[in-house]
């Protein structure tokens, strides 16, 4: 694995999301000095916290999987996750409403799940659901150790046995088509498919390879810190700093100071000076590629995930069908991700995220109240509408996803509505994100693995980018190995590998399987 050369005592990250926590607490725990800086008031990234009349909203995901990647972090520095925040295993991880009018609960226990899939849709697809499941767990375990939590040098580190155990299970297939293999229940297709547009692919076109994606929502299991997930960030930030961290807040980035091939420092919009070893970058790949004067030679163009509109909703009531996480498919499938990455349309029948984080935590919420985030998928501003269409486009597409709402069983959710806040693709643009989206580069088979924009930077020695626009990718638990993979490539230590195990301290997790250390290095 190539690392940055010569001294790396003094490292200073550029971002405090949760790539950028992740790292500096891998790097504290290898004996690095660490200094982040953060334009913002607070940590968090996407992952951060607005206050509204006595609402706390997640301003970024609301669904946290594979908590022992979170504790790898802390572990670093000898602090564990289950020590600095709560978590609650959610039970049903999900539930699925369907345009039919029926209802399924999506368990990770292998024995409640097939139980569910038996009444839901009878013997013959609860059979389908075990054999999936046994997929999904072996498909898991060659990803995780060879193709997700290991540095890229070269595509050549491709050529490795676990490459044809991959194509032995059908990963260089497609998605929908390999899920069938399964089940042929088109509802349950779509519970263990839907998951690719997280990647940004329709799963007609995706790779079955990231169905490992339903691995970790379907199996794994889905956690809700108390608090809400911007509580995890919170804690990274305060066990950095409890481990020496220097953490600078409304601390943005104007220049960094090079020579011989070296960032020399790091100079803030306020004229000081950071003098640093190294740096990693944590920002959106267009703000790094700004800061550096250079972007990676391509011989395409990035492409972007679709976008999404979130409405935030404080509201004085709740229905009972919701759960914490509540999947609403329209009738349509196919044409959905058409419109959403083809034909730049809004979609003309939504499928949707409901969230309602005041389940398992009404402190979030006022006394009485309840707070609800109804996520809608998007074209991004690349393919669909452009960032300053929102302006007028968002109110009036605000008013249709309501009355949707509504007509899905939500019946009084416009006159229920306390405080509210709406979020656009002009937001996201407006942040810095690439195309108006919050889920940065989308996982095409160009833009995977060793494919993808590389976390090292060509022609300067010290310069690690982490991210989800960099390697592995796209999700809270990739943007946390992301942070891990940067820190080795300063330190050289490498992770968890063969005959080690990762560190799991959260109660009720499921165990963690080897993996192989490092981080992907696309250019």
């Amino acid at each position: 694995m190539k690392r940055v050369p010569g001294r790396t005592d003094h490292v200073v990250v550029v971002g405090a999301g949760l790539s950028g926590l992740a790292c500096a607490l891998h790097l504290l725990g290898a004996g690095r000095r660490v200094t982040v800086v953060e334009r913002d008031a607070g940590p968090g990234g996407r992952a951060g916290r607005v206050r509204l009349g006595g609402y706390e909203l997640d301003t970024g995901p609301t669904v946290l999987t594979m908590p022992h990647l979170a504790d790898e972090a802390f572990a670093a520095v000898g602090d564990s996750l289950h020590r600095r925040v709560e978590l609650t295993a959610l039970d049903p991880a999900y539930r699925a409403c369907f345009a039919d009018g029926s209802s399924l609960d999506v368990h990770t226990d292998g024995d409640a799940m097939e139980a569910e899939v038996r009444r839901f849709a009878g013997p013959v697809q609860a059979a389908g659901y075990r054999n999936l499941r046994l997929w999904l767990e072996r498909l898991y375990r060659v990803q995780m150790r060879r193709f997700i939590d290991t540095n890229f040098d070269s595509p050549l580190q491709l050529m490795h046995p676990d490459l044809a155990r991959l194509a032995a299970l059908g990963g260089f297939g497609r998605l929908d088509g390999r899920i069938g293999r399964f089940l042929s229940d088109e509802r349950l297709r779509r519970v263990f498919s839907f998951q690719s547009l997280y990647a940004g692919v329709a799963p007609a076109r995706a790779l079955a390879a990231y169905a490992v994606i339903a691995y970790m929502d379907t199996v794994a299991g889905v956690w809700f810190p108390k608090g809400g997930m911007h509580a995890l960030p919170r804690a990274m930030a305060d066990a950095a700093a409890d481990a020496g961290a220097e953490l600078r807040w409304r601390a943005e980035v104007d220049t960094l100071e090079r020579s011989a091939g070296r960032v020399r420092a790091v100079r803030l919009s306020s004229g000081e000076r950071i003098p640093c070893d190294a740096v990693v970058l944590t920002c959106e790949l267009p703000v790094a590629y700004g800061l550096l004067g250079r972007a990676p030679r391509r011989p395409a163009r990035l492409r972007h995930s679709p976008s999404a509109v979130i409405l935030h909703a404080g509201t004085d009531r709740t229905w009972p069908h919701l759960a914490h996480h509540t999947v609403s498919f329209g009738a349509a499938w196919e044409r959905t991700f058409d419109e959403l990455t083809r034909t730049g349309e809004l979609m003309s029948d939504p499928s949707l995220l409901i969230t309602r984080p005041t389940t398992h935590d009404p402190a979030l919420a006022p006394p009485g109240r309840h707070l609800h985030y109804v996520l809608a998928p998007c074209p991004n501003t690349a393919v669909g509408p452009g960032a300053a269409t929102w302006r007028e486009l968002g109110p009036r597409y605000r008013d249709r996803l309501v009355g949707e709402l509504e007509r899905r069983g939500l019946d009084g959710f416009a006159d229920s509505v306390r405080e509210e806040l709406l979020v656009t693709p002009l937001d996201w643009a407006r942040q810095g994100h690439a195309a108006g989206s919050p889920f940065s580069v989308s996982h095409t088979f160009a833009q995977t693995g060793p494919f993808r924009p590389r976390n090292l930077v060509r022609g300067l020695d010290n310069v690690v980018l982490a991210g989800c626009g960099t390697t592995p990718g796209v999700g809270v638990p990739t943007v946390l190995v992301s942070g891990k993979l940067a820190a080795a490539r300063v330190t050289g230590a490498a992770g968890p590998g063969p005959g080690r195990r990762h560190f799991a301290a959260v109660p009720g997790s499921s165990p963690s399987l080897p993996a192989s250390a490092g981080a992907d290095d696309p250019s």
